[in-house]
């Protein structure tokens, strides 16, 4: 199976200056290069301290800078929120700058302030994330774009550069919402899975993902699709557990706390989790339902038995510690990748 890292750039309580948010990252980028992962996947976030990395096709450069093998996924750019042709632009170059090695994932956004900032109206959100796919895609792959949408319209526009991939970087949608996975679906598209819904969850969004493609006549094997998971390890199940709890408490309160006003319940790639995760504690939810937690063995075996359950083959690992980014490193991956 393949592992990647879903890289935020948190900055919890600005305890440190923003420059070594940024560098520490980049450090732990640069071991992944020479530990096997497959690719480091950046979150974009916008005016909030859990992530503060605006630009992921900024960043993606100094990793490309900075590493010689490893794959560039974004997680997500939020398509909804650019204009386009922007948007081919970037991630274009991106590809072009690392070698053909860039992995595009898209999603919509779900944050109400990043909307409003950006003159976007949030109820027009899954109609711009379709549009701006489906342009960025043509802006790759026609030698000049003509198009007529909703939103945009362009006439014989020769978009460069093109990607050095062709015919383009391969493609995932951020789909957690049964709508949104439905339309991924629909269109063919391959989806990645978001860090906060449950294991059960997320099962049943993979089974509907593979019933919709094929209504749809769409091919199903061969699609790897990233599933993302919150990992905590430490080398005793109460250390491991304490970090899972913190951790916990830290993304309900980022998430779901008063910044963010009428969300009600912790929210996955840009979609509003299940109303019914708000019934119950969302701290033990996340302990009992959504943190892989407990010694590199346990995680091991816990890893083994999601493959055959969800099932998973992309483990897109969201660490909650520094420890547990080294232990998964050192300790689990070399087993989980060679089996």
């Amino acid at each position: 199976m393949k592992a990647g890292i879903l890289q935020f750039f948190s900055w919890p309580e600005r305890r440190v200056a923003i420059e070594i948010v940024y560098e520490r990252a980049l450090q732990r980028i640069e071991v992944m290069d020479g530990a096997g992962y497959d690719a480091v996947w950046l979150a974009e976030h916008h005016f909030h301290t859990f992530s503060v990395c605006p630009s992921i096709h900024m960043m993606g450069v100094h990793v490309a800078a900075r590493t010689k093998r490893l794959r560039i996924g974004t997680a997500v750019s939020l398509a909804a929120l650019y204009h386009p042709l922007r948007l081919a632009e970037e991630v274009a170059f991106l590809d072009v700058l690392s070698g053909g090695r860039v992995n595009w994932g898209a999603g919509r956004g779900f944050d109400p302030t990043e909307f409003a900032a950006f003159g976007v109206p949030q109820a027009e959100s899954a109609a711009r994330f379709q549009e701006a796919v489906d342009i960025v895609l043509h802006a790759w792959t026609d030698e000049r774009l003509t198009y007529k949408g909703r939103y945009y319209e362009f006439e014989g526009l020769e978009v460069l550069p093109k990607p050095q991939q062709r015919p383009h970087p391969p493609v995932w949608l951020a789909a957690s919402s049964p709508d949104a996975i439905r339309r991924a679906a629909a269109a063919g598209f391959t989806i990645m899975m978001d860090p906060h819904s449950s294991h059960h969850e997320i099962a049943s969004k993979r089974a509907l993902y593979q019933r919709e493609l094929e209504a749809a006549g769409h091919p199903t094997v061969g699609r790897q699709i990233p599933m993302a998971r919150l990992l905590a390890i430490a080398p005793t199940r109460a250390a491991a557990e304490e970090t899972a709890r913190r951790g916990a408490r830290w993304l309900v309160d980022s998430y779901a706390g008063p910044q963010h006003g009428v969300l009600k319940s912790v929210v996955g790639f840009g979609v509003p989790a299940v109303e019914a995760a708000a019934r119950v504690d969302p701290i033990e939810r996340y302990l009992d339902d959504v943190i892989i937690y407990g010694t590199p063995d346990a995680v091991v075996d816990e890893i083994a038995r999601l493959r055959e359950e969800l099932p998973l083959d992309y483990l897109l690992c969201a660490p909650l510690s520094h420890e547990t980014f080294m232990l998964f490193t050192d300790r689990v991956l070399p087993r989980i990748a060679s089996s």
